[in-house]
Order: C-alpha cells, then sequence, then structure tokens
C-alpha cells in the first residue's frame, strides 16, 4: 500500500462520496468527491447482487490493487475516490480495468463525469 493512501470505513464517507462525480465505466463505477485537505482516499464497495463472498472478495481485491497503482499518480489530490463494482468487473481482464480506470481518473481530474442521475422514483406498495 501507498504510504500517501487512507482507507474510507465510514457510512457517511461513502453517501458523501455519491453526491460527487461519477464516471461510469463497464466493470465499475468511480465516484470522485473533495474530502477538505484529508489527502487521497480510496473506497471499494461490491454488493451482493454481483455474486457470492468468494466472487465479491476477489473483485475486491483486483480493484484494491488497481487504486493502490494509480492513485498515487493519477488520482485527485485532497479527493475521496470510491470504485463500486459492475456486473462485468470480475470477466474483464486485469490490464483492461488498469486502462479503464486510467481513463476514469482523466475524466474525473477534468470535472467530465457523466450527467447527473434524477431522483430515484420510489414505487407503490399497491404496485
Amino acid at each position: 500500500m501507498h504510504p500517501n493512501l487512507s482507507v474510507i470505513r465510514k457510512r457517511r464517507d461513502f453517501l458523501a462520496a455519491n453526491r460527487g462525480l461519477r464516471v461510469a465505466r463497464p466493470g465499475f463505477v468511480l465516484l470522485a468527491r473533495p474530502n477538505d485537505g484529508q489527502g487521497k482516499r480510496y473506497g471499494i464497495t461490491v454488493t451482493k447482487k454481483i455474486g457470492n463472498a468468494v466472487v465479491r472478495n476477489r473483485m475486491k481485491r483486483r480493484f484494491r490493487e488497481l487504486l493502490w497503482a494509480a492513485l498515487p499518480d493519477a488520482g485527485l489530490p485532497d479527493h475521496d475516490h470510491i470504485l463500486i463494482g459492475r456486473e462485468g468487473g470480475i470477466e474483464r481482464e486485469f490490464a483492461v480495468l488498469r486502462d479503464e480506470l486510467a481513463a476514469a481518473l482523466t475524466h474525473a481530474a477534468a470535472g467530465k463525469g457523466d450527467r447527473p442521475r434524477g431522483p430515484r422514483q420510489r414505487r407503490s406498495r399497491r404496485a
């Protein structure tokens, strides 16, 4: 692990990052948000929709290696970086994921995120 990186562990930090810049790629979604001078931090989320515990842990290990390699040089200073695993992320080649992360960090540094999502529609219980 790089000495200038720290891990995001608190739920409120993950929720705050969700209000930041969003860059979606086929294997993951990158969230980036300024963190008021706390340095470069990262977090990883992989939901149970992706697979069982073995698959989720493998994906988290791959994401951790990607972030350790990319964030010291290409990460945004004083930002939180969150990687959210997507369905196709576990089957993708590691080199392809590395290239996608580099492109996503470049987009985030330029301030070019995906268009903001609208508020989620709540379904009625009767439907």
